[in-house]
């Protein structure tokens, strides 16, 4: 996950995109012991394909090799699908227990839609 798809034409790019987000919700919803809502994964993947196609080829290919603006965009995604509103209390409550997530650093920007600002 994460690999850099820089190198790549804009469908392919779009599908190596799409292919790590899915697998980042897989592990998100994996080392949260939590069924991961398939409908709302589908519809996250569905608003990440609809704005990766509304980007020129220029800024598709700086965003296969940024991490930080792919992350910007699958959290948007996630908010877009509802799939921010699933399972929302048991994963608010997992996010501000200060308990370790097993989940890598970069799923603060998701953990963040669930923690509560001071």
């Amino acid at each position: 996950m994460g690999e850099d798809t820089g190198r790549q034409s804009g469908p392919e790019a779009i599908e190596a995109l799409r292919q790590e987000f899915r697998g980042h919700l897989a592990l998100f919803y994996s080392r949260l012991k939590l069924a991961a809502p398939y409908d709302s994964v589908e519809k996250a993947l569905g608003a990440l394909t609809k704005t990766l196609k509304t980007l020129p080829p220029e800024e598709l290919h700086r965003l296969a090799s940024d991490r930080s603006q792919r992350w910007t965009h699958f959290r948007a995604a996630f908010v877009d699908s509802g799939l921010n509103l699933k399972h929302r209390g048991i994963i608010a409550g997992l996010a501000q227990s200060g308990t370790p997530l097993d989940l890598p650093e970069e799923f603060d920007h998701l953990l963040s839609l669930y923690r509560r600002t001071s």
